[in-house]
């Protein structure tokens, strides 16, 4: 059960980075003009949310509710990181 909810947090992991690395509006509030594509970027989420389609698909319910809570954090952590490095230094 937790080693199923580690590797599907780790597969969710890369994808979410990207995601917010790669974020048009993130970006525009920066100065750099172009972001990742919306075609690309539906596909990071599909990446994203596919472990977690796989907890649910093999019935563990502990695994997948871990995986829900796990990315959560992982994106909110993302997007903090990257929000303060990306503020323009006056």
């Amino acid at each position: 059960m937790i080693a199923l909810a580690l590797v599907a947090l780790m597969l969710s992991a890369i994808p979410l980075a990207l995601l917010c690395i790669g974020d048009p509006k993130r970006r525009r509030a920066v100065g750099v003009t172009e972001g990742t594509p919306t075609a690309t970027r539906r596909l990071l989420a599909a990446a994203a949310c596919a472990p977690g389609i796989g907890c649910a698909l093999l019935g563990d319910a502990a695994a997948l509710m871990m995986w829900l809570g796990g990315c959560a954090l992982i994106g909110w952590a993302a997007a903090a990181v990257s929000a303060h490095r990306a503020r323009p230094v006056q």
